[in-house]
């Protein structure tokens, strides 16, 4: 699995995370316990940090990135959507970011909330707890997301990771 250090900066990997092989970990990166992130997915901690919290599934395809200034956070029990791009932003615990979807810097996604897949959330806005951020720009919906709703995905990811660690075999 590519994991990379670049100068003196070395990933720190929970031994109970799940990184898939053809993911790519560089730098100054965080990823916490039954995290997982999945294949072709890019956590690229070159010019500022990059955290994952706890039961953490970051999809296929994701780039997760920094800037000098603005380090980039993401919560627990969060769902990183396929293809999402983040960078410099804040998400919460229990999170969850749909396909597709940008978050740009500065901007801070409160517990509870979602993005929906495609979605634009232009730099330093705030989606409240329990809100979704809808369409490009983000149009903001409050009171929308019951809490817990995120809970069933968080679960299926923290188990799926635990069974790709042992039963991922490469045939080919």
């Amino acid at each position: 699995m590519p994991i990379y250090a670049l100068g003196d900066h070395v990933p720190t990997l929970h031994p109970k995370a799940y990184i898939h092989p053809d993911a790519v970990v560089i730098g100054q990166v965080s990823v916490g316990a039954e995290s997982t992130v999945w294949p072709g997915a890019v956590l690229r901690g070159d010019y500022g940090s990059i955290t994952v919290g706890e039961r953490t599934s970051v999809q296929d395809g994701a780039v997760l990135h920094a800037t000098d200034e603005l380090a980039t956070v993401i919560g627990s029990e969060c769902v990183i959507g396929h293809i999402a791009h983040l960078e410099g932003c804040v998400v919460e615990d229990r999170c969850l970011i749909g396909s597709g979807s940008i978050v740009l810097h500065r901007a801070v996604i409160r517990s509870g909330a979602l993005v929906g897949a495609g979605a634009v959330v232009s730099p330093g806005t705030e989606v409240p707890t329990g809100a979704m951020a809808l369409g490009v720009p983000a149009k903001i919906r409050t009171d929308a997301v019951p809490p817990g709703a995120f809970d069933d995905a968080v679960a299926r990811y923290v188990a799926n990771g635990a069974s790709y660690a042992q039963e991922l075999r490469r045939i080919g």
